[in-house]
């Protein structure tokens, strides 16, 4: 099952007193992963960490189940809206929510959880190493979509790496 999520703070204009939402969509089929359900929970002003997630986790295990007929054996989650020094605060909980959530279901039900942070918002550029060539860029010269960059300029001991996703704007 894969599973996005992300916690949005309010808009500028209510930032000192609105609520934050929290959401997280599923996958609800296997291996075609075309049909998706969305929970949405109204979250404590500027909490980044979702607050209804176990709650949420599990009726998206439980939906899987109906629909399926088996549980997840594994869970891809990813998890946007959070900056590097927010990593292990939310991470942590996180994962120990969506164990707990598994575990709810059935004792020893314990999937194996990739836990993937997004990042959008970035200052690092990827350019193509020969401009001009059209086997290695796009019709502005970019990078090719679907270029994965995971060595030398990515963290020594994360994992962590760089996707160029669509084609340039």
């Amino acid at each position: 099952m894969q599973c996005h999520c992300r916690c949005s703070p309010p808009p500028a204009h209510r930032r000192r007193s609105g609520a934050s939402v929290g959401a997280v969509v599923a996958s609800m089929d296997w291996p075609q992963v075309t049909t998706y359900k969305a929970l949405v929970s109204a979250q404590a002003h500027l909490e980044e960490i979702i607050q209804n997630l176990g709650r949420m986790i599990r009726e998206l295990l439980i939906s899987f189940y109906k629909r399926t007929g088996k549980k997840p054996k594994r869970i891809i989650f990813y998890r946007d809206g959070i900056s590097e020094g927010q990593f292990n605060h939310v991470l942590i909980p996180e994962m120990d929510t969506i164990r707990k959530a598994c575990a709810s279901l059935e004792d020893g039900y314990l999937p194996p959880v990739t836990f993937v942070v997004i990042q959008k918002r970035h200052h690092t550029r990827l350019f193509p190493g020969v401009h001009g060539r059209r086997d290695v860029t796009d019709r502005s010269g970019n990078i090719l979509p679907g270029t994965v960059v995971d060595t030398e300029i990515c963290h020594p001991r994360e994992f962590d790496f760089y996707v160029c996703s669509h084609a340039g704007i």
